[in-house]
Order: C-alpha cells, then structure tokens, then sequence
C-alpha cells in the first residue's frame, strides 16, 4: 500500500515539476556531471571526492563538498549508490535533454548551444532555394574577411577521407566543390557553428541528392550533397562537429562520396582554401576571400597573380575574339539558360548581344557571344 502512495506521490510531483518554466525547476538542478559522455548524479561522499580529485588534483575544499552534498540531498534522496542513466528524452530544443535513471529519478541536461546572431536568417535567406540569390559578383569588394574561428567558435573537418575530385572544370561543367570519399552510413559533421538553410531530399535537388546547406556565423554557406540520410531541418541550430547526416551515394553520384561545397554570398569557392583536409586542420583562423577567388579556375595553391588571371580564362568551350569578346561554341543538348548558367551571365543578356530572342531555336555549332 505505501508503495502505491509513494508511486502516486511522485507522480504527481514529476507533474507539477514538468510544467515549470526551464529557468525554475531545471536550473536547480546542478549536480549533474559528465564522464565519458555519461551523465551521473553524484549522492554520496565517494562519488563527490572522486570528482574534485579529477578536477582538482589532491586539493580538496572539505566545506564546498559539504555545501555541494547539502545541496544533492535537498534534490535527490541519497540513497547510497550512483543512479545508472537508461535513456534520453528529447525535447523542442535539441540542445536540451532529460536524462532518466533507473531509480525513477529524472534530470534536465543542457548541452551548450553555440552562440548565433539573431540576423543570420535575416538577409538572404531562403529554405526552399539551394543557391540563394544573393550579391552578384561584381558588387562584391575586392577583399572579404571571415573569422572562422576563436574562442567562442570552433570548427570539424566534415568528413576525414580522401579527396577524389578539386574544385574544377570536369567533363565542360564546373565542379563547384570537392568530393570526399567515404563508405555509405559514414558520419558526417557541421563544418562550423551555425543554422541549417536548406535540408532537402533527392526529388527536390536534382544532382545534389539529399542535401543539406548551413549558414555560418560569418555569412559563410557550406554544401553537404549526397547524403544518404539527414538527421537535421532548416532553422536548426548547429555546432562544430555535430553529426547532420550520413554519406551515401543519392543524386548525381557515380559512388558514395560526400559532396562539400564552400560559398559566401551565393558565390563558389575552393574549399580547400578553408581547410587542409590532408592534415585535416583549418588554414587559418581568418580566411581573406579575394573576388577572382570565386572562379572555377581559380584554386588552392596559387599565387595571387596567377589566381587572378586564371579566373579572366573563358568557361570551357568559349573562345575570346579579337575585340576582347567572348565567343561560345553550342553543343548537343546546349539551352540559352545552360549557356547563361555556364558563362555566369542571364539569358537576358545573351539575346541582347546576339540580337536573338528568347524562343530562338540554338543549332549545334553556332557561335554566340557571352560577354
């Protein structure tokens, strides 16, 4: 009989206690550390002196101890032993947990949430857009520069394999990004603290395949293409590390492979001006973006003489005339948009300087203007 009054007693209290505010009852809850990736309540003297050795080496403050057993029994019974924690329980914030033991007590557990200005999602923003529409190149400055980390920030390499393709023409297309190789159900990881833009399955990305696009701190947009799984949605809050998906081989894949890209502002770069994947370290805590930068021919490596005349080459397929124009060569399966899209230009504009209209019907061969 006492059992059940007991049982119902502490239902009711469970009750009540879940319906107060996070800042009432769960911060009272102080006395819960991690071990191991564990979370423990220490209820005895053993258990509270074993983490002041480890915190503290052989020094030990006997009256915070104290005070620090005062407060775990005005919580939790003592009853003599270390609770084993059995499951976790989400809630609407990812970031906090409750932690449930196998002596039917309970506690709150708040991960630390990386910090993120309330304007990330304020300019630019967009769920359903993969690139966005963002500044166009030429209004860019000539120099940007991104913090990508300090103190309050860190960063993970997103997935540690090989890369098996640049940031580069391949096959007349620029390849925006690199591929990493991995096995299919690989882990991978947020490049950076930050707020989940875009997570979208294979129907909806065309080539990229399920796809997930973070929005960093500092503006910076990183690609995650060819998931077989995501585990995040937009408007998620993210930090360096945490695990957003698995690899896999969706999309336009040839084989398992994560496709990561780099992006500021909607416009592409080498990735691996950001992070030395060899080594599996960042370049540098601050990256200087230049705008020749944001040109497939422009790549890791280069000075910047050569980076910046790189980037005047013509797209592949293009050919510069003797006035300084540029001249493209239409291919089997060309569009007025493929061109447009290839040449970094609108079809607006080709129809303009070709005197053509939109509707014109393109032969294989012919020559148009691209700028």
């Amino acid at each position: 009989m006492r059992k059940y009054i007991l049982l119902i007693v502490c239902t009711l209290i469970s009750t009540v206690a879940f319906s107060q505010d996070n800042k009432g009852f769960f911060s009272r809850l102080k006395e819960i550390f991690v071990v191991h990736d564990t979370i423990y309540i220490y209820a005895d003297s053993v258990a509270v002196d074993t983490l002041h050795e480890q915190d503290h080496g052989d020094e030990i403050d006997e009256e915070s101890i104290d005070e620090e057993e005062e407060e775990v029994e005005g919580e939790i019974e003592v009853t003599g032993f270390i609770p084993t924690p059995f499951d976790t329980l989400d809630t609407d914030d990812r970031f906090h947990k409750v932690i449930l033991f196998d002596n039917g007590t309970w506690v709150a557990y708040n991960l630390d949430a990386p910090e993120i200005p309330d304007s990330l999602d304020a300019e630019y923003w967009d769920t359903e857009i993969i690139h966005i529409k963002g500044v166009k190149l030429e209004d860019l400055p000539n120099e940007i520069e991104l913090r990508l980390m300090d103190s309050a920030h860190g960063y993970c390499i997103p997935h540690r394999g090989p890369i098996t393709s640049g940031f580069q023409y391949r096959r007349r297309h620029a390849h925006k990004g690199v591929d990493i190789g991995l096995d299919k159900g690989d882990n991978i990881y947020a490049a950076f603290d930050g707020m989940v833009r875009i997570a979208m399955p294979t129907r909806m990305s065309g080539g990229y395949g399920n796809v997930v696009v973070i929005r960093h701190v500092n503006g910076l947009e990183t690609y995650y293409g060819h998931l077989s799984k995501y585990l995040v949605k937009p408007g998620d809050v993210v930090r360096a590390g945490d695990v957003i998906g698995y690899g896999g081989s969706t999309g336009r894949s040839t084989g398992p492979h994560l496709h990561f890209e780099t992006r500021y502002m909607g416009q592409a770069f080498d990735p691996e001006r950001v992070f030395d994947f060899a080594n599996r370290e960042i370049r540098s805590e601050i990256l200087v973006l230049k705008k020749h930068y944001f040109n497939v021919n422009s790549h890791y490596g280069m000075t910047d003489q050569q980076s910046a005349k790189a980037s005047t080459k013509p797209p592949k397929g293009a050919s510069t005339g003797s006035s300084g124009s540029v001249y493209y060569k239409v291919k089997k399966g060309d569009t007025l948009s493929k061109i447009a899209k290839k040449n970094n230009t609108t079809v607006k504009k080709l129809c303009q300087l070709n005197k053509i209209r939109e509707t014109k019907t393109l032969q294989i061969g012919q020559r148009l203007r691209v700028r």
